[in-house]
């Protein structure tokens, strides 16, 4: 009997004959079959579908598939891969999108008609950079969705530039901090406070936190799911342990109970900060300061410490670098180290220079 390749018996002698082989996307699968004649069979048309969606790929997406069926789709692919914030974000979006793209079909929506709602809804809304931005990629992510599907061949939002955002990093000064302190006299908002700062987690992350999540011993945080779907590990120092622990001994301390759960409903976590620190920022007379500018206050003050960017982009859970660059101005001493090396390493020895001889030029 000759071999052929992809088609096998997975059990020798046991009469059922198996087929496998990559797709398109150089997925690798494996299909039982049954009867040797039958899994050749299969495994030629496998092969000649993967041709197909390689050379003629307009032959396999779903005709007639509309905008909101590439958001139900969309919203699953986010459940799965996200957290419930994220999620629940989207779903915002969708229900604004979906009267004005609803019942279109997918195919038919162009790069310019999605440029053209982004235009006029940046104008009717006085968005800033960074939320047209997040719109647009709320928009480039249902479309992906559907093209990952197979339902339509092309994301018309992929290609749009995004907007320039502004680079403006705003964090506590030492003395604001002392004033918003000041302002705060529920210890628990206190001790929330004491462990934004210290760990930079963003606010979902924080006030969803159980008490299994948290390991005193260890100084150690784990978040199971973040925004971008990965696990992260957070290291704690004394002053956020010192909070974790103080919560602890007035709290539940149960593993299933929330690390800040809900005055009326012990078992139920409480959704973020409720107001409460909106008004203290307000009497502490600090301007243009939010709860997610604490993030800003972690990452702003390791690097002024001299932690490295890429340390920094770490316990932040940034996906790339570019996104911890914000802050590399606040570090102007790691670009000086950068060419200070130079001299350790050049083989040419720099000449002396004569003081006397130097001449100032002014412009």
């Amino acid at each position: 009997m000759t071999a052929i390749r992809g088609v096998y018996e997975k059990t020798k002698g046991s009469g059922i004959w198996w087929v496998r082989y990559t797709d398109a996307k150089g997925a690798y699968h494996r299909e039982k079959v049954g009867r040797r004649a039958d899994a050749i069979t299969l495994y030629n048309k496998r092969q000649h579908e993967r041709t197909l969606r390689r050379k003629m790929p307009e032959k396999f997406h779903v005709k007639g598939v509309t905008f909101r069926d590439l958001c139900n789709d969309a919203l699953e692919y986010c459940a799965a891969e996200n957290n419930a914030k994220s999620t629940k974000e989207l779903g915002y979006k969708i229900n604004e999108l979906l009267p004005v793209f609803g019942d279109t079909k997918a195919e038919e929506i162009t790069k310019q008609d999605i440029i053209r709602w982004l235009e006029a809804e940046s104008k009717a809304r006085e968005w800033k950079a960074s939320s047209r931005n997040r719109w647009q990629a709320a928009l480039s992510l249902i479309f992906r969705v559907g093209v990952d599907n197979e339902k339509i061949i092309t994301n018309p939002a992929a290609r749009i530039r995004r907007k320039t955002e502004s680079e403006k990093v705003r964090f506590l000064s030492a003395d604001e901090e002392m004033r918003l302190r000041k302002a705060i006299t529920n210890h628990r908002h206190l001790d929330a406070l004491d462990i934004s700062l210290n760990t930079g987690m963003r606010q979902s992350e924080q006030f969803s936190l159980h008490w299994r999540q948290v390991n005193l011993e260890r100084r150690m945080l784990h978040l199971p799911k973040t925004k971008n779907g990965k696990p992260r590990h957070i290291p704690l120092n004394a002053v956020a342990v010192a909070a974790f622990e103080r919560l602890h001994t007035s709290g539940d301390g149960k593993a299933s109970a929330p690390v800040f759960p809900n005055g009326r409903e012990a078992q139920t976590a409480v959704q973020g900060t409720r107001g409460w620190f909106k008004d203290a920022v307000t009497r502490a007379a600090i301007h243009e300061y939010t709860w997610h500018c604490n993030r800003h206050t972690f990452a702003s003050r390791l690097v002024m410490a001299g932690v490295s960017l890429r340390t920094v982009g770490d316990l932040l859970g940034h996906r790339t670098a570019q996104m911890v660059m914000r802050y590399s101005h606040l570090a102007p001493e790691h670009t000086q180290d950068a060419v200070d090396r130079l001299v350790a390493t050049s083989t040419t020895v720099a000449p002396a220079v004569n003081k006397a001889s130097v001449t100032t030029v002014s412009d």
